[in-house]
């Protein structure tokens, strides 16, 4: 996906001369700042429109920071203390090459060219390059024996027709099929996406040029679907709801000793901390209120050592929302000191709880991720099995962190990416699991930051898929776009420098 950035109206409290913007794109590793472009200098004026548009590409599963520095040819002078000038960023998702077009022809009185029957005849599409060159891009099957075949309806990508230039030429051969390959050349003929797209509304006749006598291929429909995506959804007012379900099984080791994988030192994030912090950032973005439940399992509670696989971190049952990120983990350090690590480990709990709420959404204005962070064997495989099956015909994806050094089979064997799991005879609707092991993804040198950014990368790369399976199966369109750019699109940290 990309994306085109356009910075307008700056507003500064005294006349500007020379007014710059210039952005810059932050690396994930050093958290470096490179500059990525700036735009036109505009003089004199007290509202600078640029014209310059940044085109980014988007990732769902990275944090994309971004930087807008504003700069004078001359040092702005205004009142100590007073706001010197707002930015306004507006963003929009590339959208000419995102069409399909589903095209059927049909021919009239092709030529003969079979010496025993009549003509076996086939189509050939061709994209014009800009240097003047063609390359194949579709054929259409071959109808036997015919000088007036009906092709079947096809369905192209229009990028693949035209690389999204509407009045870019088409070029359409039309040939006999012959079964040693040398296939008799009929004739051809030119059209544009633009001059096919008319076909919506009425036939579009084409004279066959070279042909030996008077042919003509007829587009018979033409109908134009435009693909949507994740963002549409997205700006669309989709909200993503965001559910944390931490392990505290007592195989995790006691939370007091440096060995334990809860363990809380004053110099680095523990695992399950980095892994929570990794998805979590990115996530809450996509969420409005970013009030997020946060669930704990296989721990005792006070008072009465009750075991649960399916607490509030903020010891309120009623009200297990935390408020932002910093809220998740401030509950979870929290629960660290008042509940005992103890067993065993139960997933279906947790998850049947988000699917509770994912079922009573059926209109798409919501969709629910649960990040499940667990360090060892599952001890309720087959229920586990049963809810992620219920779950996969829900608004809902499940991602699955495993800590520590475990094996994790039965955590790969629910991520369905090559086997799709079953249970009691029923198979999965769709896959809805993504699982990684974090060791996987621990920077050698020790960069936390590295190592937090490529786990968030490919745990959460399958999502934005997942999301346009269960909308498309369900026939959900995305609503229309509100009006302002104060939409769910995730807001990037501003700084401002004038």
């Amino acid at each position: 996906m990309s994306f085109i950035v356009i910075i307008n109206n700056l507003l500064f409290l005294s006349l500007s001369v020379g007014a710059v913007c210039v952005l810059y794109t932050q690396g994930v590793g050093n958290r470096e700042w490179r500059e990525y472009g700036r735009t036109e200098v505009i003089d004199n004026t007290l509202n600078p429109d640029f014209v310059t548009k940044f085109i980014l590409d988007y990732f769902f599963e990275e944090r994309q920071n971004l930087r807008f520095d504003l700069r004078l040819e001359r040092p702005l002078t205004g009142i100590p203390g007073k706001n010197c000038g707002t930015i306004i960023i507006k963003a929009e998702e590339l959208g000419n090459c995102r069409e399909s077009v589903l095209m059927q022809f049909c021919g009239n009185k092709l030529d003969k060219k079979d010496f025993f029957g009549k003509s076996d005849p086939f189509l050939v599409f061709y994209r014009s390059n800009e240097d003047g060159t063609f390359t194949i891009c579709h054929k259409t099957e071959v109808v036997k024996n015919t000088l007036d075949p009906v092709w079947q309806a096809f369905k192209i990508p229009v990028r693949a027709l035209c690389n999204g230039d509407y009045d870019r030429e088409i070029k359409i051969e039309v040939y006999d099929w012959d079964r040693d390959g040398g296939h008799d050349y009929i004739g051809e003929f030119s059209t544009s996406y633009r001059e096919l797209s008319k076909g919506q509304s009425q036939f579009s006749v084409y004279e066959v040029r070279l042909s030996f006598s008077p042919c003509t291929v007829t587009l018979l429909s033409c109908l134009v679907d435009t693909e949507v995506s994740f963002l549409d959804y997205i700006k669309g007012g989709t909200q993503i709801n965001f559910t944390v379900a931490i392990d505290f099984t007592a195989s995790n080791g006691n939370p007091s000793q440096p060995t334990s994988l809860h363990y809380l030192s004053p110099y680095q994030q523990n695992a399950y901390s980095m892994a929570l912090r990794a998805v979590g950032e990115i996530i809450q973005d996509y969420d409005s209120d970013k009030m997020f439940p946060a669930l704990g399992f296989g721990a005792k509670l006070p008072p009465d050592g009750r075991v649960s696989h399916e607490f509030a971190l903020n010891g309120n049952p009623d009200n297990p929302y935390c408020s932002g990120i910093e809220g998740v983990m401030e509950a979870y350090y929290q629960s660290l000191k008042s509940v005992r690590l103890y067993g065993p480990t139960y997933f279906s709990p947790v998850i049947n709880h988000v699917a509770r709420y994912a079922s009573l959404v059926k209109d798409g204005s919501e969709y629910f991720i649960l990040l499940i962070i667990s360090d060892g064997v599952i001890s309720d495989m087959a229920q586990t099995k049963e809810s992620i099956v219920n779950a996969s015909a829900l608004p809902m994806s499940i991602i699955i962190v495993g800590v520590g050094p475990a094996e994790f089979d039965e955590m790969i064997e629910l991520d369905g990416d090559e086997i799709r799991i079953s249970s009691r005879g029923r198979f999965a609707e769709r896959d809805i699991v993504q699982f990684v092991p974090f060791r996987d993804y621990i920077d050698r040198r020790g960069n936390h930051i590295l190592s937090m950014a490529r786990l968030a990368k490919d745990v959460l790369a399958e999502i934005p898929d997942q999301f346009l399976q269960y909308m498309r199966t369900r026939g959900i369109k995305p609503q229309c776009p509100p009006q302002s750019y104060s939409s769910k699109l995730p807001a990037a940290p501003l700084q401002t420098q004038i």
